[in-house]
């Protein structure tokens, strides 16, 4: 299915028969079962009949996010009763404060009975129509603010992905990251929609259990953000050889330096293989950009081109040298409804035709889109956006007078020893020093 075929309108649900279509072809593998697609739509349609009826209007359901058989159902089937979904990270500060900001009419996620008071009570949001994911903004801030993607953006992302990395039925993904990370949801939605099987799996790729898993069920492709990259360099890039069937290597949620994507195309082209970097934030659903994998090791610094259905352009001030970098915009039908920050936003309908990424960037004269950096105090590390200003608040009221500066996959801290002293010290917070979940796109 290419972008084109999806369309401009859907309604919410509807999942089910076009899973159907598939019949025995094989959908989902898990260590438990082998599900085919007409298997999963079985089980779709009975989960969604247990949620409340959308004729007494639609809900929010929360669902924490997981790497299974219940999960998925859960999520599917929360479509096709015709709702709105949140994903929530698993059991944790963050999800509790999602969960009292936003107030989800119905926790699932792991196959849990829904309650029967869910059925009677009347919904607590005025849903748009379009509205079908909330996803939480890749910041690690606190904020509670939600990014509302409508089924046609869910959608066509979906089809973009599945068409410039040419999935067919055959094609095996193996589950890397969280299912609530649009990376991570985004590998599921592209395989499903192109009739290819999904292999959940929650093991780290540092794992013998996830190597045993992937090559047992002859894994195609699977999804690295900068930290799996390192984990792959620790266990030995050589674990790439005992998966026969590799075609593919995916690499988003963060710049992974230019000598690392040289090294890591090297070794999998060695083998037959490709690796495919690639550029997004949740505020597109997902994926904006994509390195065509034949510039991997001539291009390794560059994001590359849009992806199918979009468009890049860089902003500059008026007057500014054509080649000076500005802030890159993305349009594209997968560009969000918009943020919903309260309640009341969770009605209104789409307030964007295109996205303002916050990122500097300059267009090469081969085509290809490079960052260069980020637009005001903001720094992304390690695949988190981190507000330098809230940041220094954050340390102000904890007694620390303290200056941020942001780089690349690093944070430095600076500040004074005490009130009185006249030199400083600086904390350079690296790889080493973290152990943050990747959570943006």
């Amino acid at each position: 299915m290419t972008i084109e075929q999806v369309g401009h309108t859907g309604r919410v649900g509807g999942l089910a028969g076009p899973l159907a279509a598939r019949g025995r072809a094989v959908a989902v593998i898990s260590d438990e079962t082998t599900l085919t697609y007409t298997d999963l739509a079985l089980r779709v349609c009975a989960r969604a009949a247990e949620y409340p009826s959308v004729a007494t209007g639609r809900r929010m359901i929360g669902l924490i996010g997981g790497n299974t058989t219940d999960f998925l159902i859960d999520y599917l089937a929360a479509h096709e009763a015709g709702h709105a979904v949140l994903l929530l990270p698993p059991e944790s500060a963050a999800t509790r404060a999602l969960v009292e900001s936003w107030t989800p009419d119905v926790l699932a996620g792991a196959g849990q009975a829904i309650p029967a008071s869910a059925h009677h009570t009347p919904p607590r949001h005025d849903l748009h129509p379009d509205l079908a994911l909330l996803l939480s903004t890749s910041g690690s801030t606190g904020s509670p603010k939600l990014v509302r993607q409508s089924r046609r953006a869910v959608l066509s992302n979906a089809a973009a992905i599945a068409e410039y990395l040419r999935i067919v039925p055959a094609d095996r993904a193996i589950t890397t990251l969280p299912p609530h990370y649009c990376y991570g949801l985004s590998v599921i939605h592209s395989h499903l929609l192109a009739g290819a099987s999904v292999v959940l799996n929650e093991d780290s790729v540092a794992s013998h259990e996830f190597w045993e898993r992937a090559g047992a069920h002859g894994v195609t492709t699977f999804a690295a953000v900068p930290h799996t990259v390192e984990l792959l360099e620790r266990v030995g890039l050589d674990r790439l050889d005992h998966l026969t069937r590799l075609r593919y290597l995916t690499q988003a949620g963060g710049r992974l330096a230019p000598e690392k994507v040289r090294t890591l195309a090297e070794r999998l082209e060695a083998r037959g293989a490709e690796l495919v970097v690639m550029y997004g934030q949740t505020e597109a659903t997902a994926r904006m950009g994509y390195l065509p994998p034949q510039l991997a090791r001539s291009r390794a610094g560059a994001i590359g081109v849009a992806i199918p259905g979009g468009a890049f352009r860089v902003d500059r001030p008026h007057g500014t040298d054509p080649d000076a970098p500005g802030e890159l915009v993305y349009t594209g039908p997968n560009v969000m409804m918009g943020y919903a920050r309260e309640s009341a936003d969770l009605s209104r309908g789409p307030e964007l035709t295109e996205l303002r990424t916050g990122d500097l960037a300059r267009i090469a004269p081969d085509g290809l889109v490079e960052i260069v950096g980020r637009m005001g105090r903001e720094a992304k590390i390690f695949g988190h956006r981190i507000d330098l200003g809230r940041v220094e608040a954050a340390l102000a009221d904890r007694g620390l007078d303290a200056w941020c500066v942001g780089e690349p996959d690093r944070l430095v801290v600076v500040t004074r020893h005490d009130t009185t002293a006249h030199d400083t010290t600086a904390h350079d917070t690296t790889a080493q020093d973290t152990t943050a979940h990747d959570t943006t796109a």
